[in-house]
């Protein structure tokens, strides 16, 4: 259990029930500037579950939400009514999303399909089988049920490495879906020799001081290179050089001209 909400968050909300949040809600909620943080936990509990707010003051609705189906807190300001919060439940395949399919087992992921009127893998819309396949591996197969089942046969190797199986009925074949929960990935995280401090200011150490001399140097020797002049006596710097057109001397675009007097 959270020892406080505000460590609520997208991946431990789904492990919690709605009586410890109650709870740890009301007892945070004491504590100064609690209501600052109100809407961030409530977007939190919003993933896992519904989120409603009443009117306490209304009868029709206090029954509504107070009839055991709900869990109930107040908000520090009570203006904005009462919090209700009910599980959400995965019930159909359309219920899926990419955050709490990362919370179901495999099992769970068959039984939804097989709800999903009998059509197999194939009747799942692309965009749902994208959430499935984004925490599960998924591959199919359509055989004979005496080929399917035939000992040393691919469900058997399928079983035995760890996937679930579901058998969907297609006339006198079998499609065979197997789902097996992806391995948890590690983020990478690219780690900087530079480091700063609480001010802002990076932290030098003597390591930073050798790589940056070693920089300046390359720079300087580049900048030498750049202020280095052609050598005229050298046979390379007319290599590319073309000369210009002759000019006409003006003299000349007036000859032949007479001048009218």
């Amino acid at each position: 259990m959270l020892e406080s909400i505000l460590d609520l968050n997208s991946n431990n909300i789904w492990n919690i029930s709605e009586n410890d949040i109650s709870m740890l809600w009301e007892k945070e909620m004491k504590e100064d500037n609690f209501s600052s943080c109100e809407e961030k936990l409530l977007n939190v509990i919003r993933l896992a579950y519904e989120v409603v707010h009443f009117d306490n003051g209304d009868e029709r609705e206090n029954v509504k939400y107070t009839n055991g189906e709900w869990t109930t807190f107040p908000r520090t300001d009570m203006k904005k009514g009462i919090v209700a919060i009910r599980k959400r439940n995965i019930t159909r395949l359309t219920d899926l999303s990419y955050e709490n399919i990362k919370h179901i087992t495999a099992a769970t992921l068959l039984e939804l399909i097989s709800r999903n009127f009998g059509g197999g893998w194939d009747s799942i819309p692309l965009s749902l089988k994208d959430i499935i396949e984004s925490s599960f591996e998924v591959t199919t197969t359509t055989l004979p049920a005496s080929r399917l089942h035939m000992a040393g046969g691919m469900l058997e190797k399928k079983v035995a490495d760890g996937f679930e199986v579901l058998e969907v009925e297609k006339g006198t074949w079998i499609e065979a879906i197997f789902a097996k929960k992806k391995a948890p990935t590690t983020k990478l995280r690219l780690l900087f020799d530079q480091e700063y401090d609480e001010n802002g200011n990076r932290v030098v150490r003597e390591d930073d001081d050798e790589d940056d001399d070693e920089l300046d140097e390359l720079d300087e020797e580049e900048e030498d290179e750049d202020d280095v002049q052609p050598n005229e006596d050298d046979e390379t710097f007319y290599s590319t050089y073309a000369p210009e057109a002759d000019v006409k001397d003006e003299d000349d675009d007036t000859a032949g001209l007479s001048v009218l007097e």
